[in-house]
């Protein structure tokens, strides 16, 4: 389990292009509606840039700095190298990195492998022949809901979310991680 975490977290995972993202966007905008204030990690395969070339801010952290910070009046972000990246970072260490104290819980995009709570996108009507593979709650007992497009018994008592709910699922998240309605 994580040991940096002081809020509820919920893990969505699924193999790429089964709309992870969207859905994550959809129930952002609904948790955010409702009041709650959410923090995201989204895990990335790829190697990516939160800068642009040109701007001063891109070109001193290209300049060889282990660590850039990025501050305006409207938001924050820093970047900082991995030196080991045959090692990917944990899942743990980069909720360290969060201020917990402004937010209600944390959605997290991937870290299928980390043990903590998760849902499971699972899609039968997709063309990926990634979603031909078996459903991961089959094997992962940190899965506690999958959120489908498919009519299926779950096994051990994992609930089973209509993908296209957006309504049932953050219901679901609410009661089931015990978050207090915000004040």
């Amino acid at each position: 389990m994580l040991s940096n975490v002081t809020v509820p977290i919920v893990g969505f995972v699924a193999p790429s292009g089964t709309g992870k993202t969207q859905l994550l966007k959809a129930l952002i905008s609904r948790l955010k509606s409702e009041g709650f204030r959410v923090a995201v990690v989204k895990h990335s395969h790829h190697d990516f840039e939160i800068d642009k070339p040109g701007k001063d801010s891109y070109e001193l952290h290209k300049s060889g700095a282990a660590q850039t910070l990025i501050a305006s009046k409207y938001r924050w972000a820093m970047i900082s190298e991995n030196k080991n990246p045959e090692h990917e970072i944990t899942l743990n260490t980069l909720i360290k990195q969060l201020d917990q104290s402004i937010v209600d819980i944390i959605l997290v995009e991937g870290y299928k492998f980390e043990c903590f709570p998760k849902i499971e996108v699972y899609r039968v009507n997709i063309t990926s022949s990634k979603s031909a593979q078996p459903p991961l709650f089959l094997s992962d007992p940190d899965i506690v809901a999958v959120a489908t497009d498919k009519s299926f018994v779950p096994k051990n008592g994992i609930a089973l979310l209509d993908i296209n709910d957006i309504k049932q699922i953050s219901q679901f998240i609410i009661q089931h991680f015990s978050l207090k309605m915000p004040q």
